[in-house]
């Protein structure tokens, strides 16, 4: 069990920033982090991740 923010709205700003952070520093995923993030986006509706790729 992954411990989340209580609030729907706050899950969902925690998924982006968590992605955009892997984004940006170029980081691997593997399967049982992607199955997570992937549930944990759900309920997000069309979340945009905005993110520069690190020098």
């Amino acid at each position: 069990m992954t411990i989340q923010p209580p609030l729907a709205d706050a899950r969902c700003t925690y998924a982006t920033d968590w992605v955009a952070t892997k984004l940006r520093w170029q980081l691997a995923v593997d399967e049982r982090e992607h199955a997570a993030l992937a549930e944990l986006a759900e309920g997000c509706g069309q979340e945009r991740v905005d993110y520069e790729v690190a020098p």
